[in-house]
């Protein structure tokens, strides 16, 4: 289903499916690298972890660190939170680090945490988000949607998406984020969602079509 998003160029992606095998670790030796393992990449440094040289959990922090903590502080309302959940992230994503087992890469399973850890945390504020009715979205079209979208200036553009995703719920702003700030495939938002890839799909259509009657509310707003 297209979503007649304006992304920036994908960036190649490693393979999701590099499984790591935990190898003995013994006072004599430590397990030698794979040769075929990519230098500097994830899976290089939590097999290093996994020996035993905990120091390298810094590189994966110094590498996701910037991406996570965007991500939730989009997500939550203070910067004092979107720090302190950012941390809680890599604290869990450390200590349960031998519950990742390769079946998506490292990334998407960071982003799951990160995803749960933010979610779980609005969901304590109980704020109270727009109510729009099935009725005010049934009827409206991709073309609609993308001409609400499309607005020359992209600077407002920017400006007006971010102020109507605030009146999104936390679930539905997730998934707009992903999308579009952090360029995750369908795939990868389902992974990280724990949501079936037509569910997304759906999800988002949907989502689509919220934003652009808040849009719509806002424009009459501002006439």
């Amino acid at each position: 289903m297209p979503f007649g998003r304006s992304r920036r160029a994908k960036v190649t992606r490693a393979p999701a499916n590099m499984f790591f095998r935990r190898q003995a670790v013994t006072s004599a030796a430590k397990p030698r690298l794979s040769l075929t393992m990519e230098l500097y990449s994830d899976k290089y440094y939590i097999e290093r972890i996994r020996a035993g040289e905990l120091s390298c959990y810094a590189c994966l922090v110094d590498r996701y660190g910037r991406k996570i903590h965007s991500l939730i502080s989009q997500m939550v309302r203070t910067r004092e939170d979107a720090e302190e959940l950012s941390q809680d992230v890599f604290m869990k994503a450390f200590r349960h680090l031998d519950s990742f087992k390769g079946e998506s890469s490292f990334s998407t399973w960071l982003y799951r945490i990160a995803y749960n850890t933010a979610i779980s945390e609005t969901r304590k504020k109980k704020r109270e988000y727009l109510a729009i009715e099935e009725a005010q979205i049934e009827n409206v079209s991709e073309e609609q949607i993308a001409a609400a979208m499309g607005i020359s200036d992209e600077q407002e553009q920017i400006r007006r998406l971010e102020l109507a995703m605030e009146q999104l719920p936390p679930n539905d702003k997730a998934l707009i984020l992903l999308f579009y700030m952090e360029d995750k495939s369908v795939e990868e938002i389902a992974q990280i969602s724990g949501l079936s890839q037509s569910n997304v799909k759906t999800r988002m259509h949907r989502i689509r079509k919220k934003l652009y009657v808040i849009l719509n509310e806002m424009e009459e707003i501002d006439v």
